[in-house]
C-alpha cells in the first residue's frame, strides 16, 4: 500500500502520524494509496515554512514570479493526459470531465499570468501643490487553502494557488483526503518550474488539525470551498481572528424552462449540465423548474438521452458517466433517492442497483429522475452532489422565478428560453450569482468571479477575476512631496486645506 507525504518546506516528508485516510479508485472500490492525517505540529510547520518563505518571493518582482507559472503552464500542457488518468482513477471523473478540471487549472494558471498587468496601480499628480499620491497592490501573507475532493485539479491549482503565488503571497493548501494526488502531483510540477522552497505547501488532515488555519496569527487569509455548515464555521472564526476569507459553499442550481425553448435542445443541455462528473459540482444542474404544457415532453426527453448514458470506469475513453467519489458518498446519494421517493417524487428513471462487469465494486450510481418534486420536498432544495435531477412543475414565469428565488442556495440559476423579454428579466431578477440564459453551466472563465449569493457563499470577495486580485492583495497610498531650494529657506508650516 503506498503512503502518501506531505509537502512542507519544498521538501516530502513522512508524517508521524499513526492515522492515515483510505484513497480509493472509485471505479474498482480497491484503495489505491493512504493520506496521512498530518498532527497538528506538522501542519504548523508547513505554515511557517510559508511564512519563511514570504519575505523573498513577495520580494521577488512580480515578472520573475510568473516566470514560474509560464513554465507551470507548459508542463501542464505536456503532462495532460497523465493529470487527467490521475483525476479519473482518484475522483471518478470520465475522462473528458477530468481532462477539463486540468485544463481549468491551466486557465487559472494563465490567468494569474497577467499579474503584472492586474496588480498596476493608480496615481495622481498634484493632488495638492506640489503633492503627489500613488495606491499600489502589495502581497499579503501566508494563505490557507482548505479545497473539497471533486476538483481537485482546477480548484488548488487553478482557483486558490496561481493568483495567490503571483501577488506574491505564499500559501498552504489542505488537500482533500479523498483525493490528494493530483494536487501533490502538480506541487512535483511547480518544483520542476523553479518555484522556490516554501511558496506553496501541501498536507492532508482532519478538522481538528486544519482549525489551526483559522486561528494562527501568521495566516493572514482562508479560501475555502465545502459544505455551507463548515463555510459558514470557517468564516466566522478566521473573520474573528482578523483574517479575510471566502467561502464558497453548497448549491441547489435550478433552471426555468420556458415552453418556447427547443425540447431536444435544451434536453441535450441538461443531460450534461446534470449528469456531467456524477453531479459531483457545485455548478451542477439538479432541478428543473418546466413550465406544465411542456414538461411531459421535455421529462420524457431527458430520461432517453440520460438512458443512453455509457457508464463505467472513468478513465475509459467512450465512458459517458463514472462513479462518485467514495462508498460512503455513494450511500449519501442513494439514501436522498429514498428520501425523494418517501416524500411522494414520482421516479422516471432509477439509477440504483448499477453493477459494471468487472467493476462490480465501483462506486457507480446511474442517472436518476424525481418527477412531481414539490417545494416542500427536501430532496428538491438541499445539495445531493450526485446524478440525480429533480422536475418541479410551474404554470408560468412569475411562478417559476418566485420558485427559484425562495432557494437559500444561489450559486447559478439557468432559463432555458427564446423569448428576450423572459431572459433579460430573468438574469434582471434572479438572485444566483451567476446566470445562464441557454446555458447549463454558467461558470465564468477565470477574468470574472465565481460569485455565489446567499448561502452559497460567505465573505466579501469572490473567486477569480478582479475580487481573486483584491483578495489576495491589499493597497497602500504612497503621498510624496519634494521641496526646491526656496520652500526649504522658508520653512513654511503645512496647511491641512489642500493648498500646500
Amino acid at each position: 500500500m503506498k503512503k502518501l507525504q506531505y509537502f512542507s518546506g519544498g521538501k516530502w516528508l513522512d508524517s508521524k502520524t499513526e492515522k492515515y485516510m483510505d484513497v480509493y479508485n472509485p471505479s474498482t472500490g480497491e484503495v489505491m494509496a493512504q493520506a496521512p492525517c498530518c498532527t497538528k505540529d506538522e501542519v504548523e510547520a508547513a505554515i511557517e515554512a510559508a511564512a519563511a518563505a514570504f519575505p523573498a518571493w513577495s520580494a521577488t518582482p512580480v515578472m520573475k514570479r510568473v516566470q514560474v507559472l509560464y513554465k507551470l503552464r507548459d508542463l501542464i500542457e505536456k503532462h495532460l493526459d497523465e493529470l487527467a488518468e490521475l483525476v479519473c482513477r482518484e475522483n471518478g471523473k470520465a475522462w473528458g470531465d477530468a481532462q477539463g478540471d486540468v485544463l481549468k487549472a491551466k486557465e487559472g494558471t494563465e490567468q494569474a499570468i497577467s499579474a503584472p498587468n492586474l496588480m498596476l496601480g493608480e496615481s495622481l499628480m498634484d493632488t495638492a501643490s506640489g503633492v503627489d499620491t500613488t495606491l499600489y497592490r502589495e502581497p499579503v501573507g501566508v494563505f490557507a487553502g482548505i479545497v473539497p475532493f471533486n476538483f481537485p485539479a482546477m480548484i488548488p491549482m487553478g482557483w486558490m494557488f496561481p493568483m495567490c503565488a503571483a501577488t506574491g503571497n505564499t500559501m498552504v493548501i489542505k488537500a482533500a483526503s479523498w483525493t490528494p494526488m493530483t494536487a501533490m502531483r502538480m506541487a512535483e510540477l511547480y518544483q520542476e518550474a523553479g518555484l522556490p522552497d516554501g511558496v506553496l505547501n501541501i498536507v492532508t488532515c482532519s478538522r481538528n488539525e486544519a482549525e489551526l488555519f483559522l486561528t494562527h496569527p501568521k495566516v493572514k487569509g482562508v479560501s475555502f470551498v465545502g459544505s455551507t455548515s463548515v463555510g459558514l464555521h470557517v468564516y466566522s472564526t478566521a473573520a474573528r481572528n482578523g483574517k479575510r476569507v471566502q467561502a464558497l459553499t453548497e448549491a441547489k442550481n435550478h433552471a426555468l424552462v420556458l415552453e418556447d425553448a427547443p425540447i431536444g435542445r435544451t434536453a441535450a443541455g441538461i443531460i450534461n449540465s446534470a449528469f456531467g462528473c456524477a453531479g459531483e459540482r457545485c455548478m451542477a444542474l439538479p432541478v428543473i423548474v418546466a413550465q406544465e404544457n411542456i414538461a411531459d415532453e421535455l421529462v420524457s426527453a431527458i430520461a432517453e438521452k440520460a438512458k443512453a448514458l455509457k457508464i463505467g470506469p472513468s478513465w475509459h475513453k467512450d465512458t459517458d458517466m463514472g462513479p462518485v467519489v467514495t462508498a460512503s458518498h455513494q450511500e449519501f446519494v442513494l439514501n436522498w433517492i429514498e428520501t425523494g421517493i418517501k416524500e411522494g417524487a414520482k421516479l422516471v428513471l432509477d439509477g440504483r442497483g448499477i453493477s459494471i462487469p468487472g467493476y462490480e465494486n465501483g462506486f457507480f450510481v446511474g442517472p436518476t429522475i424525481l418527477d412531481n418534486v414539490t417545494p416542500d420536498m427536501t430532496v428538491g432544495t438541499e445539495e445531493i452532489f450526485g446524478p440525480v435531477l429533480c422536475i418541479k412543475r410551474v404554470k408560468s414565469f412569475e411562478e417559476g422565478l418566485a420558485l427559484m428565488n425562495g432557494i437559500r442556495l444561489a450559486n447559478g440559476s439557468v432559463i432555458y428560453t427564446q423569448n428576450g423579454y423572459y431572459a433579460r428579466e430573468f438574469a434582471r431578477r434572479t438572485h444566483a450569482g451567476m446566470v445562464g440564459v441557454n446555458v447549463g453551466i454558467p461558470v465564468p472563465v477565470g477574468m470574472f468571479p465565481f460569485a455565489g449569493h446567499k448561502d452559497s457563499f460567505f465573505g466579501d470577495l469572490h473567486c477569480l477575476g478582479k475580487d481573486g486580485l483584491r483578495f489576495y492583495t491589499e493597497s497602500k497610498c504612497l503621498t510624496t512631496r519634494w521641496f526646491d531650494e526656496e520652500e526649504i529657506k522658508r520653512e513654511k508650516v503645512d496647511s491641512w486645506d489642500g493648498t500646500v
